[in-house]
């Protein structure tokens, strides 16, 4: 008997995958002695793991590490720029942020869809103030950041990355740039959020709630960039900057470390 060879063999009707998954319960920010779902205070970050000099084939590169957050970047350049365009005695920076497909809960698609475009063009409004850009005259610098596991702060802990990736490639800086995120809603600010934790644009409450995102070069402490999501009262924005240039100070030691250790680590390779 003849067989139709243009036909899908497989069911008629399928269902997606998430539709076995069970739904997720809704976890309160902080329980009854203030404390959130993984021990921490609302004004503690996660532990970091910083390293430097993970990608052999790129000038430059970090892995950075903050508990299920977890980003790798990879700095290439300078080097000529391939376009035509207007001579400029201007280097230029080029960055590209990318979610994993199983970096989060969903499958994320192969291809950048809008919010990784929006990291990309956050990410690199706060590493362009930090960098030299007049040394390298009609050159680039290629940024390429990938967030292996997103458990929240992704851009944040990208931004830390990809400047000390910028450091270890020995692209000239005026400082290093660290970052910091914070929730809020209502008068409760956490800093460094989770997942669950971070601000949603399908909530209903509307009056402080949002979070914020800063990079700050501590050495000359100057806010690079600041980023906001929700509707934030103005005292409360001012407490969340506040909060976070701190934690962005105490950060700095952490990424002088990681590149003090690759910079002995080179100096015994090569004796």
């Amino acid at each position: 008997m003849p067989v139709d060879t243009k036909r899908i063999t497989g069911p008629e009707t399928s269902l997606s995958p998430y539709s076995f998954c069970k739904p997720k319960e809704t976890k309160l920010l902080v329980n009854d002695n203030q404390e959130r779902h993984d021990g921490r205070n609302a004004d503690k970050i996660r532990p970091i793991f910083l390293k430097t000099g993970v990608v052999s084939q790129a000038q430059g590169s970090a892995y950075i590490e903050q508990d299920g957050t977890k980003v790798i970047c990879a700095v290439y350049g300078p080097r000529a720029v391939i376009r035509k365009e207007e001579f400029s005695m201007k280097g230029q920076l080029s960055c590209e942020f990318k979610f994993t497909t199983f970096s989060c809960a969903r499958r994320r698609q192969y291809q950048q869809d809008t919010e990784e475009k929006d990291y990309s063009v956050q990410l690199l409004e706060a590493l362009e103030p930090a960098v030299l850009l007049h040394k390298f005259p009609k050159a680039q610098v290629n940024i390429y950041v990938t967030v292996l596991q997103n458990d929240g702060s992704a851009l944040a802990a990208s931004i830390t990355c990809a400047s000390v990736a910028m450091a270890d490639a020995g692209v000239e800086m005026y400082d290093l740039v660290t970052g910091c995120s914070a929730r809020l809603a209502g008068d409760l600010l956490l800093l460094d959020p989770c997942t669950h934790e971070e601000y949603s644009s399908k909530e209903h409450s509307a009056v402080n709630n949002g979070s914020v995102t800063v990079g700050l070069m501590p050495s000359l402490n100057q806010i690079s960039a600041v980023t906001s999501k929700g509707e934030i009262q103005f005292e409360h924005m001012k407490m969340a900057i506040s909060k976070c240039v701190d934690m962005c100070v105490l950060l700095y030691p952490v990424c002088q470390e990681s590149l003090v250790k690759s910079v002995n680590t080179s100096i015994k390779e090569n004796t």
